[in-house]
C-alpha cells in the first residue's frame, strides 16, 4: 500500500511542479535570479519531503508550495510595474569593462575577480581584452561580452542604455550618454511624443537618433 502512495504522489507532484514553474514564468534554468533559484531549491525539497515520506500529509507541503508560488505572482507583478522592485529582486547589471578598460572598483563590489572574468572571457571566446568594447556582468552572473569591429575608432560602440522607462525618466543614463532630460523632452517632442509617461522605454541609436516604444502600443 505504501508502494501505490509513493508512486501516486510522485506522479501528482510531478505534474503539480511543472504547472506551478509554468505559472511562474519562462526563464532558463542558467538565467534564473537569485530569488528564482531560492524558490526552485526550497519546491524541490518540499516535494521530496511529501514524496519520501508517505506519513507527512501531502498537504503540508502543497500549501507551502503554492505559498511560494503566490509570493513569486506578487512580486513578478510588482516588479513590472516597478524598476525599484525589479532591481530589488534581480539585481542590477554591472559594466566591468568599459570601452576596453578594466573597472577594477566595480569588480570589487561585485566579489568578482579576475579568475572569474578570464574564464567567462574563454567562454566567449574572447583571447584578449584587447577584443572586448564592454562587458557587463548580468544579474544572473554571466558576462556579456560585446566586442570591438573595424569601425570601432571612428564610431565607438554604445551599450544599449534606457534613457525613459516604465514613463520615467532615468538621469544616471542620461549622464552617461552625455545628454539632459531637457535635451531628452525636446527630442521626444520633436519626435512627436509629447508624454513620457505614455512611454514604456526609449533608448539611444547609434546614429543618434532615438527608439521609442509607446505603452500599450496599438498595431
Amino acid at each position: 500500500m505504501e508502494l501505490y502512495t509513493i508512486i501516486f504522489r510522485t506522479l501528482f507532484i510531478y505534474f503539480m511542479i511543472v504547472v506551478v514553474f509554468r505559472m511562474m514564468g519562462k526563464r532558463e534554468i542558467g538565467k534564473l535570479s537569485v530569488i528564482d533559484f531560492v524558490v526552485s531549491i526550497m519546491i524541490a525539497e518540499l516535494a521530496v519531503i511529501s514524496i519520501e515520506d508517505p506519513k507527512i500529509p501531502m498537504i503540508n507541503s502543497l500549501i507551502s508550495i503554492f505559498v511560494l508560488l503566490g509570493i513569486q505572482l506578487i512580486l513578478a507583478i510588482i516588479s513590472m510595474k516597478s524598476r525599484k522592485m525589479r532591481e530589488l529582486v534581480d539585481g542590477k547589471p554591472s559594466v566591468i569593462i568599459k570601452e576596453g578598460k578594466v573597472d577594477e572598483q566595480e569588480m570589487r563590489k561585485q566579489r568578482y575577480n579576475f579568475d572569474d572574468l578570464l574564464t567567462q572571457l574563454r567562454e566567449n571566446n574572447i583571447r584578449s581584452l584587447n577584443e572586448v568594447e564592454f562587458g557587463v556582468l548580468e544579474t544572473t552572473g554571466k558576462l556579456s561580452v560585446i566586442k570591438k569591429n573595424e569601425d570601432t575608432e571612428r564610431s565607438p560602440l554604445q551599450m544599449i542604455l534606457p534613457l525613459v522607462l516604465d514613463g520615467k525618466v532615468l538621469e544616471d543614463n542620461l549622464e552617461k550618454v552625455d545628454k539632459t532630460a531637457f535635451w531628452l523632452r525636446q527630442e521626444l517632442k520633436k519626435a512627436g511624443f509629447k508624454d513620457i509617461k505614455g512611454i514604456s522605454f526609449c533608448t539611444l541609436n547609434e546614429d543618434g537618433s532615438l527608439y521609442v516604444d509607446e505603452k500599450n502600443e496599438k498595431k
